[in-house]
C-alpha cells in the first residue's frame, strides 16, 4: 500500500513539471515574437528549467533508491516471515503426523479390545487376566493359587488362603456383558426394561453358580467374592438392580469392581500380615519359654557349683594350714643341732 502511493506522488510530480516546462517554453515563445530583448531571459529560463530537471531528477533518483530498499527490506521480512511459518507448519504437520499415528493405533487397540469382548471365552479370559493383575500386585505369593481346584471338583479363578477365620475365600470373574450392552444400547423404554431384566436373570445366575461351587465350609470361607472387571456394570448393578444386590448379600456372594477389589485385598494383606505377627508371636514366646527354662537350668548349675566352690574353698583352707604346719615342723627340724647330745631327747620327745 505504502509503495502505491509513493508511485502514484511521483508520477503526479512529474507530470506537473512536464507541464511547468512546457509552459514556460510556450511563454518564452510568444514573448520572443514580440521582442529580441527577451532572448536573454528565455536563456535564463532554460537554465532555471534545466537545473529544475537535474533537481527533479536526483529527487526522482532518491526515491527510487529508497523505493528500492523498502522493497528490498519487506521482501527479506516476508521471505523470513514465510520461512517461519513454513517451519511452524512443518513442525505442526509432524505433531499431526504423530498424532494420527497414534490415533490408528489406539484405533487398532479398540478394535482388538471389542474382538475380544464380543467373545465370551476371551471375555472371560480378559477379567481372569484383570484379575490376576490385581492379586499379584496387592497380596504376597504364598497368599494366592489362581485355578484352584476344590474338593468338590469344581475350580475357582482364584483362592485367598486366609486365616480362621473366615478361611480361604473364593474369587471368581464374571464379566456379563451381552445383555448390558443390549440394555445399553436400546432407545425405548420397553426395551430396557425387557434388556434390563435379562441383564439380572444374567448377574443371579453368576451369583447362584458362586455360591453353589465355590462356598464349602469344610473347605472355604462361608463367603466368596464376585469380580466385575468393568466398573460401569458394577456401578449399574449397583444402581439400578438393588434386589440383586440384597440377594447376593443374603447368599454371601460379594460384588467387587476392580476399585472395590482393591480395598478388600488391602484389607485381606493386612488381615494377612497381623495373622503372620500372631503367629511370629507364638513362635517368639515358645522360644522365649525355651530360653527361661534353660536360664533356669543354668542357675541351678550356678547354685550347685557354688557349693562345690565353698567346699573346694574349705577343703584349700585345711590343706592351708596343714601346709603351714609341715612348713613349721620343717623349720624347726633344720634348726636341731645333730652333735648336741643333751638336746636329742628334746627331738625325740
Amino acid at each position: 500500500m505504502n509503495l502505491g502511493k509513493l508511485d502514484i506522488i511521483f508520477i503526479l510530480i512529474v507530470v506537473i513539471l512536464i507541464f511547468i516546462i512546457f509552459y514556460l517554453i510556450f511563454k518564452n515563445r510568444f514573448n520572443e515574437k514580440n521582442t529580441v530583448n527577451n532572448a536573454n531571459d528565455f536563456q535564463k529560463n532554460i537554465n532555471e528549467i534545466q537545473g529544475s530537471i537535474n533537481l527533479l531528477t536526483r529527487t526522482v533518483e532518491d526515491k527510487i533508491n529508497n523505493i528500492n530498499k523498502n522493497i528490498g527490506s519487506s521482501l527479506n521480512e516476508q521471505t523470513e516471515k514465510t520461512q517461519k511459518s513454513l517451519s511452524d507448519v512443518k513442525e505442526r504437520l509432524a505433531v499431526i503426523d504423530r498424532a494420527q499415528s497414534n490415533l490408528s493405533e489406539l484405533s487398532t487397540q479398540v478394535h482388538s479390545l471389542k474382538n475380544i469382548l464380543s467373545n465370551k471365552q476371551l471375555r472371560g479370559a480378559f477379567g481372569e487376566v484383570q484379575l490376576e493383575n490385581l492379586i499379584k500386585d496387592s497380596l504376597p505369593q504364598s497368599a494366592y493359587k489362581f485355578q484352584y481346584t476344590l474338593k468338590n471338583g469344581f475350580r475357582v479363578d482364584c483362592i485367598v488362603d486366609l486365616p480362621y477365620p473366615p478361611g480361604p475365600i473364593c474369587i471368581d470373574s464374571k464379566f456379563p456383558l451381552e445383555h448390558y450392552r443390549a440394555y445399553v444400547v436400546a432407545r425405548e423404554d420397553y426395551e430396557k426394561k425387557e434388556f434390563l431384566k435379562k441383564f439380572s436373570l444374567s448377574v443371579m445366575k453368576h451369583i447362584n453358580d458362586i455360591s453353589t461351587k465355590y462356598i464349602d465350609p469344610s473347605e472355604t470361607a462361608d463367603s466368596a467374592v464376585m469380580f466385575l472387571p468393568s466398573e460401569s456394570i458394577y456401578h449399574e448393578i449397583n444402581v439400578k438392580l438393588p434386589k440383586v444386590v440384597d440377594e447376593s448379600r443374603l447368599k454371601k456372594v460379594y460384588l467387587a469392581g476392580p476399585d472395590n477389589l482393591m480395598l478388600i485385598l488391602n484389607t485381606v494383606r493386612a488381615i494377612i500380615r497381623d495373622a503372620n505377627m500372631n503367629k511370629l508371636a507364638g513362635e517368639i514366646q515358645i522360644e522365649v519359654n525355651k530360653l527361661l527354662n534353660d536360664l533356669n537350668n543354668l542357675n541351678e548349675r550356678f547354685d550347685k557349683l557354688d557349693k562345690h566352690f565353698e567346699l573346694a574353698q574349705k577343703d584349700l583352707e585345711l590343706a592351708k594350714i596343714s601346709q603351714k604346719k609341715i612348713y613349721t615342723r620343717g623349720n624347726k627340724i633344720t634348726s636341731i643341732d645333730v652333735d648336741n647330745k643333751d638336746n636329742n631327747t628334746k627331738v625325740i620327745n
